[in-house]
């Protein structure tokens, strides 16, 4: 049900090409928020912003590669020439990487899929924290997992930076803090995303049989929680890490 509690706001998703990142571009839309899209893919980028605009929102596609600054401070710019503002900042772009224990896994693989996460997740804090603290206004919400909290076995580079994810935005919630910006983070279990079904089937059903529900989670049931996070409802939380889990981790 809508509720417009965003509306008007400017939400970036990194990611938001496909998976989870298009489920809460979605989200944020149907409570008002005009979307930008930054996504590898550019291609991607576009069809989903033509969609976004279809709901009746503003929606502006940016190539971004979260890896390189470059990208990263082009998008924050662009958002800012067109929007004047950014409310709310989503840093859910990632990749899984190949399944390998520590001792066999490719050094440039590793390299990789650290970047993609953790430090794309830094380069964007590093371009939007400027701006939400000179509005004194702003939201982020970084996209973490239960593997940073558990591992997973021949994850490695996956779970170790999800786990730093988790410090990053315990810091920056604290570091925000004062100026008004709330930084927090969600870890959530396997999710029915097309991630999910690059899993070999017996790494899916062993993600599956942790899961005290007995289910994967929904991309719609993890969106919510974004938006919680994005909306004023939860205006006394930040620097916290919400579990997605299905009961799987409880801590």
């Amino acid at each position: 049900m809508e509720k417009l509690d965003l509306l008007e706001q400017i939400a970036i998703v990194t990611g938001a090409g496909k998976g989870l990142g298009w489920a809460i571009a979605q989200r944020l839309a149907q409570d008002g928020a005009n979307v930008v899209i930054a996504e590898i893919d550019q291609q991607r980028g576009e069809e989903k912003a033509r969609a976004i605009q279809e709901m009746k929102r503003e929606a502006l596609a940016i190539p971004t590669d979260v890896t390189q600054w470059a990208d990263v401070d082009n998008m924050a710019k662009r958002v800012m020439a067109k929007f004047k503002r950014i409310d709310i900042l989503v840093n859910n772009a990632g990749i899984l990487g190949p399944y390998h224990p520590v001792m066999e896994y490719p050094e440039d693989d590793w390299d990789r899929v650290i970047a993609v996460h953790l430090k794309g997740t830094f380069l964007c804090c590093k371009a939007v924290l400027p701006i939400m603290k000179e509005q004194r206004r702003g939201k982020v919400v970084n996209m973490a997992s239960v593997a940073g909290k558990e591992g997973n076995a021949n994850m490695a580079p996956y779970a170790a930076a999800k786990a730093g994810i988790i410090g990053l935005t315990k810091t920056l919630g604290k570091e925000m803090a004062p100026y008004n910006v709330r930084v927090n983070c969600i870890s959530p279990a396997l999710i029915e995303t097309d991630m999910a079904k690059e899993m070999t089937p017996d790494q899916r059903a062993l993600l599956t049989s942790k899961i005290p529900m007995g289910r994967l989670g929904k991309p719609e049931e993890v969106a919510a929680v974004v938006k919680f996070l994005a909306s004023d409802e939860s205006s006394f939380v930040t620097g916290q890490c919400y579990d997605i889990s299905g009961g799987r981790s409880v801590y």
